[in-house]
């Protein structure tokens, strides 16, 4: 599967995960750092088939598995963004939530 089919770019996890960060809220960056290490596990597979000596069946399965797990975490982090009010162009937490986690610290 290819970045192009992705919903969400590695950029864009990557922000959701730094905003999880800035603000102490860990369940929306748990889920892109799940998303993070499913295409490392599906790249790593990737790998595994192209090289002629390993056991092809094992890899495609890995690789299937992974990448079916991460179409599912995808449509939880759509879910998830869309339940909390983030803003999807920019992927900045609410202000709502922003605030709350502040008055928290």
């Amino acid at each position: 599967m290819t970045q192009n089919a992705f919903h969400f770019t590695d950029a864009q996890v990557e922000q959701i995960i730094e905003e999880g960060m800035i603000y102490m809220c860990a369940c929306p960056a748990q889920v892109a750092q799940s998303i993070m290490v499913l295409r490392q596990l599906n790249a790593y597979q990737q790998n595994c088939l192209n090289e002629v000596s390993n056991d092809q069946q094992v890899h495609l399965r890995i690789s299937q598995a992974a990448m079916a797990a991460h179409a599912l975490m995808e449509e939880c982090m759509e879910d998830v963004l869309r339940i909390e009010k983030w803003d999807r162009e920019t992927l900045k937490m609410p202000e709502c939530l922003r605030r709350r986690q502040l008055k928290e610290i």
